[in-house]
């Protein structure tokens, strides 16, 4: 039975979770653990399942809209016995058998998000309700991946698990923002009401190979434009701060949360802290010396400062971040480099 640790508070579920397949408990075959991702073909989501398949006694499901996500990123993998890809939108029913389902589907730049945010907010609440549905009718343990955006402009720094936020429940970027709280409210209801197995990540940014070049996000931003002699764009006034996660990283923290004994709300994510111009001077230097820093006028309700506290995931999960920004940026790079190639012959 898993810890609750909502809001610092540790509490522990009376209500027992639903059964799983019989298939778990057979005694003369072990059958294979049948592992759900949604939003699987997204960035995150198919370096996910590249480690869940190196894994003999894992058979994978993808289910994706490719709203932002892409077949190119699961290819290795088409045709394989063990991993199957479905298109489907989760904001409809989905009926699977499996035992694991990590959530994942949303659009998580603000360019996708903006660009049609009831679809953003109905896939963070209609898309959660149904795969708690589905957890609940087959007995599978939900992991939800939701976002340090849920501290919104945060009054509290670095941010710890136990903050409530200062969101702003109207703005631009509510869509997003409020639909990760409501899915977390969400996954907890379920969890007391119905004894399911849950368990909340906080993922804090994240960057690596199979970003959307032009996705709008800072590192996708400033790589592309250090590649294509391109002025590194900084939103005014550039003392504003992310920490930045490599994607590798956080996949193992969100299979050690999975497969841990706490529900969460946990914060995945590297504590290094860089303001924008930080963060476009390490470009400059690593990728193109020759190129400019230019400012320009911010976007509203943008953070002042983000830095994750992850005392929790280091003492409840054994996790910490292993690779440094300097480290991650250059595999970023030759990512790009490929794809650029790639569509400049095209």
């Amino acid at each position: 039975m898993a810890n609750n640790s909502s809001n610092g508070v540790h509490q522990t579920t009376t209500k027992s979770p639903p059964l799983p397949s019989p298939l778990r408990f057979s005694k003369f075959f072990q059958s294979n653990m049948r592992i759900l991702v949604t939003g699987g073909a997204g960035f995150i989501g198919s370096h996910l399942v590249d480690r869940l398949m190196e894994n003999e006694k894992n058979e994978v499901i993808v289910v994706d809209n490719y709203f932002t996500g892409s077949k190119d990123n699961l290819k290795k993998w088409i045709g394989h016995p063990r991993f199957e890809l479905i298109r489907h939108d989760v904001t409809e029913t989905l009926l699977v058998e499996v035992d694991r389902i990590y959530h994942l589907a949303c659009p998580a730049s603000p360019i996708f998000y903006k660009y049609n945010p009831v679809k953003t907010i109905k896939t963070n609440v209609i898309g959660t309700l149904n795969m708690l549905g589905l957890a609940k009718r087959v007995g599978a343990r939900i992991l939800l991946t939701s976002t340090s955006e849920v501290y919104g402009d945060p009054l509290v720094h670095p941010q710890p698990e136990s903050y409530w936020g200062n969101v702003n429940p109207i703005g631009v970027r509510s869509c997003y923002d409020e639909g990760k709280r409501v899915a977390e409210t969400l996954m907890f209801d379920y969890h007391r009401q119905h004894g399911i197995e849950i368990r909340i990540a906080r993922i804090f940014n994240t960057y690596g190979p199979r970003m959307n070049i032009d996705d709008g996000r800072v590192v996708s931003n400033f790589i592309a434009q250090a590649l294509r002699d391109e002025p590194l764009t900084v939103q005014n006034p550039g003392t504003q701060t992310r920490s930045f996660c490599y994607v590798s990283d956080m996949v193992d923290g969100l299979i050690r949360l999975m497969e841990g004994e706490h529900t969460g709300p946990i914060n995945i994510g590297n504590p290094g802290e860089f303001t924008m111009l930080e963060l476009a001077e390490t470009v400059k230097e690593l990728i193109n010396p020759g190129v400019e820093i230019k400012r320009v006028e911010n976007t509203p309700d943008d953070p002042r400062q983000r830095k994750p506290n992850i005392t929790k995931a280091k003492e409840l999960l054994g996790w910490e971040p292993k690779i440094t920004l300097r480290e991650g940026l250059p595999l970023m790079e030759e990512d790009f480099r490929l794809r650029l190639g790639a569509a400049k012959k095209n």
